[in-house]
């Protein structure tokens, strides 16, 4: 089992502000964008929010970032082709080598000017050095209430999403699959073999 090497991690940094790092992209969302259904395809929106978000983290951190984990992806409304989309990135939290970027999703019919907000993701980052070590990252300065409400939020996402792990975690270990089969007679599957 490789262990994992830390780099810098003691060492405070200077913070900085979260409009230090905020990112924007707009992309016009085109016809190879799109699914079967002629709206674009979520893997394509997944890869635009995930390239912001590496953006920003790399811009508070001065580091190479990559992504850990993905919070939950809620599509609220369709992108059509055609439609000019705003992806808006912030840090919402640091840790020591790790930290939280929302992206928010905003699509623009460009003939109309109506927009509409699509979804609101947070990526989970960690910083790397040049020798792919954990680093330890920048603090952050919250500048306004809607910092400090998205920093608390974190806390509390990362506190609910580890009591999570753990609830599921215990709860599977304890199955006992014979009598959850009777479970399955309510779902919408068949077991093709003999119990």
């Amino acid at each position: 089992m490789q262990s994992t090497t830390y780099n810098n991690i003691y060492t405070p940094l200077p913070s900085k502000p979260v409009s230090y790092s905020k990112t924007f992209l707009t992309e016009l969302m085109v016809p190879a964008f799109a699914n079967f259904d002629g709206r674009i395809h979520g893997g394509i929106l997944l890869s635009l929010m995930d390239k912001v978000a590496i953006a920003c983290a790399a811009k508070h951190t001065g580091s190479y970032c990559v992504t850990v984990s993905v919070d939950e992806v809620t599509f609220y409304q369709p992108i059509e082709v055609g439609d000019l989309v705003t992806l808006m990135a912030s840090v919402n939290y640091v840790g020591n080598t790790s930290l939280v970027v929302g992206v928010k999703v905003e699509a623009e019919n460009v003939k109309t000017g109506v927009k509409k907000h699509t979804n609101t993701t947070y990526f989970n980052l960690v910083a790397k050095d040049e020798n792919g070590r954990l680093k330890q990252v920048p603090g952050l300065v919250l500048e306004t209430m809607e910092d400090i409400r998205r920093f608390v939020e974190s806390i509390i996402r990362k506190d609910l999403k580890l009591q999570h792990e753990v609830a599921f975690s215990t709860q599977t270990k304890s199955i006992d699959l014979l009598n959850e089969v009777q479970k399955l007679k309510k779902e919408r599957c068949e077991i093709g073999f003999e119990l």
